[in-house]
Order: C-alpha cells, then structure tokens, then sequence
C-alpha cells in the first residue's frame, strides 16, 4: 500500500491525533540478495512504515497520504481499528520517527520530524 486511499474515511481524527494504514502484511520477509526470512525468525526492535490516512487539527507537520515511520511496538498513545474491515493504527504525531512525501523534494527538507 503506497498511496492513501482512493475514498476519504468518514472520521475526523482529535487533536494531535494520526490514523495510518500499514504498509504490507506481517509474515516472512526476502532479503536484499534474496534470502527468504521466516515470519517466526527472532527480530530486533524494528519501525514499521505506513501511510496516513487521516489527521487531527492539531497535527502541524504530515497530510494525508505520507508515508510515516513508527515503532509498532510502542504501547503509548497508539491503538488498533477496524473501518470498513480494513486495520488501522492510530497514533500520536510526536510518536512518529520520520516522514516520506513527495512534496518534502520541493521544499529541500530532508522529510525527518523529530
């Protein structure tokens, strides 16, 4: 999944509040030179990419649509729901690691929100 949804939800997110879909499904990986990972391999603590979906009026620095790095094992702030029987995580902004949008290559930013 790498684009936000074609038809907007018909939530409104509070606050400082972020709705994001995941990016892929959990289970075994392929690594670079092809070497196929098991989804019950023993992994470090690893961030997850996804994308934003909807935002609260607070949020200052991500829109619908960018692609958002987070820690899914982070107990703070974040929980799971289901809409339209698609998961989503909701989180905080200040719980997201960095940011990935097309419009950061205008603006010379380097995309990171720390």
């Amino acid at each position: 999944m790498s684009d936000a949804p074609e038809n907007p939800l018909p939530i409104k997110m509070l606050h400082d509040r972020v709705m994001v879909a995941t990016d892929g499904v959990e289970g075994e990986r392929r690594s670079l030179s092809g070497i196929v990972i098991p989804a019950t391999a023993s992994v470090g603590k690893r961030l997850a990419w996804a994308v934003v979906v909807a935002t609260g009026p607070n949020v200052r620095s991500l829109e619908v649509g960018d692609r958002v790095l987070y820690d899914p094992e982070d107990p703070n702030g974040q929980g799971e729901v289901e809409v339209r029987g698609q998961s989503y995580t909701l989180l905080r902004e200040r719980d997201i690691h960095a940011m990935a949008s097309p419009r950061l290559s205008d603006s010379g930013g380097t995309g990171l929100y720390l």
